[in-house]
């Protein structure tokens, strides 16, 4: 077993850059599982100072003042952030509240349909599994009432940490933007002077990871925005709140569209039942989640992830387990980090074992 590990050993872990590595990553493992929550407004910061970049490069690049490009792009994010936070997320919590008082009539509505299924369907369905079902139903709605009334009663602190956050980000996004080289060269300070294997795998994620965080972050904005203008226009309820989830459904592939399709398909067939409006509301959400999967991601993203679907369906587990909203957000770049790395990462060649020693020749008589 000891010559197993020392095989290894000298095989993958045989340059100090790489013991280097390995323990980088490890060391951010374990923050993000211990006080990732506490760091979140400063990783949120670095992440938008991260992408605010690009637009400011682009601004010093037509011959614009370095301090002008970085102030335009600036006083842009806090517009957005603000118009954001104090616009369309209270527009958001009212409708959701508005949602859950609806609750109790929809599982109204819902038992009257349930009732007529033994009638209808005896050989399936049974009066006894109807009961059984809205029993249970009931039973999860007392729960959520619970659950609803102890955060409602722990609101206020939650509303200072909210207040905290809205004064901390844009200003730690101010000082990421605008001293980004001075810090990016304090850290480098820290790290050897010859990093061969740190350098190729920051030159291969830098390209992808702006691209795709730009790409995605862009691509959460058309399709929340495109689905909130087509529910209004077709007058559906809630339509900031599920044009906001529909929005977010993107940033997790595959799994996203498919369960945003249960809210919107059960809003729309408590508002208007099964007729022509359920389906139009339906069939308008279907294309615009084909249309982002045929037309949006090509265009907004240049360079494709190539991460096969099991890849990211387990780092969305992994990575939201261990960090929540923002790792299932960052999953598919922290997949392309592993994969980069795993790619980049310097071997050796096994040495080759002793052959045997040739038997010795018969003693001739």
């Amino acid at each position: 077993m000891l010559d197993i590990f020392q095989k290894w050993y000298r095989r993958y872990l045989f340059e100090e850059e790489s013991i280097l590595l390995l323990v980088l990553l490890a060391v951010g493992v374990v923050l993000l599982m211990t006080i990732g929550d506490i760091l979140a407004p400063v990783l949120a910061s670095i992440v938008l100072a991260y992408l605010l970049a690009g637009p400011a490069e682009r601004l010093n690049r037509l011959g614009l003042p370095s301090w002008v490009g970085v102030s335009v792009t600036y006083l842009l994010f806090v517009g957005v952030f603000f118009g954001v936070s104090l616009g369309l997320l209270p527009l958001v919590w009212r409708q959701t509240l508005a949602l859950v008082a609806e609750v109790p009539r929809m599982l109204d509505e819902a038992r009257q349909l349930f009732a007529v299924l033994p009638a209808r369907y005896p050989e399936i369905f049974s009066q006894q599994q109807i009961n059984q079902l809205v029993s249970m139903a009931q039973s999860e709605l007392g729960n959520l009432g619970q659950v609803l009334v102890t955060r409602s009663l722990s609101t206020i602190p939650s509303l200072v940490l909210v207040l905290v956050y809205m004064i901390l980000i844009p200003i730690l996004v101010f000082f990421f933007l605008k001293d980004r080289k001075e810090i990016l060269a304090w850290t480098g300070s820290f790290l050897p002077t010859e990093r061969p294997l740190l350098r190729h795998i920051w030159e291969e994620m830098d390209t992808q990871v702006a691209n795709y965080a730009r790409g995605k972050a862009l691509e959460i904005l058309i399709v929340g925005s495109v689905s909130f203008v087509a529910f209004s226009f077709l007058g559906l309820n809630y339509a900031a709140l599920l044009g906001l989830i529909t929005g977010l459904s993107v940033i997790v592939p595959y799994i996203g569209a498919t369960l945003v399709t249960i809210p919107v398909a059960a809003v729309a067939l408590f508002q208007w039942g099964l007729g022509g409006e359920f389906y139009l509301a339906v069939a308008v959400y279907l294309i615009i989640q084909a249309l982002d999967g045929n037309v949006l991601v090509p265009l907004l993203f240049s360079e494709a992830v190539n991460l096969h679907p099991v890849a990211i369906i387990v780092a969305v587990l992994f990575f939201g387990g261990i960090w929540g909203m923002w790792g299932v957000f960052f999953a598919i770049p922290l997949a392309t980090l592993i994969k980069a790395i795993i790619n980049a990462w310097p071997t050796r060649a096994e040495e080759p074992l002793p052959s045997p020693p040739e038997p010795a020749e018969a003693t001739r008589e």
